[in-house]
């Protein structure tokens, strides 16, 4: 059966600034043939279409594609969607797959900018399904790493990685379900004081973990730039305008921990229940004027120019199954945390102290 396909080479090549001419002396086709191609009359063999994908500077899928591809929805997979929210059809998302599981995670923007995405739901909920946007790419290498903290973007410039927004026991859930690589974690024990290894070794006994420290932070009150309400310590949330986080966040276990301690009732905060995801999210609604204050990390103030009050140091580990070690893309992932640029980053645009950054806990 005869199937007519449909191609965008005279668009791409036009896009790029090049004459046909050019074009058939780079390919080594008469430029006779570069027009019948455009024109649809004539289908090149597999050499010349591959020649013109090179030139060109793109994927064969993007020059032809079937008529009943092109008139049809975008091919739909099946995917596992993490999200720590509800998601609706059509929400952009970023791929890859885990233990041979295609998952999905929701890309949102910032204010200014619409996000990098290889798809789109077309299907939210059980069975989800996501509409593929210019076809798979290396998701077989990519590394899916969950966690809430904000300096995992200055590390996704190292390393090719999702990341799923996530508090850090969630995180852990995932990680331990097999539905992300790595999990990010500041828990810490109320008893010891020590971050992630008590948590991992009560939550999850038998099972077999390493835990790589990602860096030190401080975590506090993220004000208005000036502070003009003066604050200056937990018990003064009981006069502003608040905005928590989710539960199973290392921030919110920190507020109620301070709270408790300061006598203060969480019914007496205004806003205790309003909660957003994330650090940077938090810091954005006191940017807004959403809220007097929340409680985050010194790199998301800095990200919006806001004042910080800082209530304690905090270690953020990456935690992951041991078998999990053995992959290129972990392995990867570890060496880049040794990289002294990577470090540099850190300190200088998040605040961070690196001196532990990279060492194995367990």
């Amino acid at each position: 059966m005869d199937v007519e396909v449909k191609n965008r080479v005279e668009v791409v090549r036009k896009g790029r600034g090049l004459g046909a001419a050019e074009l058939a002396k780079r390919v080594g086709v008469s430029r006779q043939t570069i027009y019948a191609i455009e024109a649809g009359t004539y289908v090149p063999n597999t050499g010349v279409t591959l020649r013109l994908a090179r030139e060109l500077e793109v994927r064969v899928e993007e020059l032809f594609v079937l008529e009943s591809q092109a008139a049809g929805e975008p091919e739909a997979l099946v995917c596992e969607v993490l999200s720590a929210t509800a998601v609706g059809k059509g929400q952009a998302v970023r791929a890859a797959r885990v233990g041979g599981k295609l998952v999905s995670v929701p890309v949102s923007g910032a204010p200014y900018y619409l996000p990098e995405a290889d798809g789109v739901l077309a299907k939210a909920g059980k069975g989800a399904a996501m509409s593929v946007l210019g076809g798979e790419q290396d998701w077989e290498k990519r590394l899916v790493v969950a966690g809430c903290d904000p300096g995992m973007g200055l590390l996704g410039r190292e390393v090719e990685m999702v990341v799923a927004g996530a508090s850090s026991r969630l995180a852990l859930e995932w990680m331990r379900a097999g539905k992300v690589h790595i999990a990010g974690s500041h828990l810490e024990d109320g008893e010891t004081g020590e971050f992630n290894v008590p948590y991992l070794r009560r939550e999850f006994p038998g099972e077999e973990f390493a835990v790589v420290t990602f860096a030190c932070w401080e975590e506090g009150m993220v004000v208005r730039a000036g502070n003009p309400l003066g604050v200056r310590e937990v018990g003064d949330l009981a006069r502003l305008r608040f905005v928590n986080r989710e539960e199973g966040s290392g921030s919110r276990g920190l507020v109620d921990r301070l709270l408790g301690e300061a006598g203060v009732e969480t019914g007496r905060v205004k806003g205790y229940g309003l909660v957003v995801h994330g650090h940077l999210a938090a810091a954005y609604a006191v940017e807004a004027g959403a809220a007097d204050c929340c409680v985050a990390t010194r790199s998301a103030a800095r990200a919006f120019g806001l004042d910080f009050v800082a209530l304690r140091r905090e270690r953020y580990d990456f935690v992951m199954k041991k078998e999990t070690l053995n992959l290129p893309g972990v392995q990867i992932f570890l060496d880049a945390l040794q990289r002294g640029s990577l470090r540099r980053k850190l300190e200088v645009l998040a605040g961070y102290e690196t001196g532990e950054t990279g060492v194995r806990v367990v």
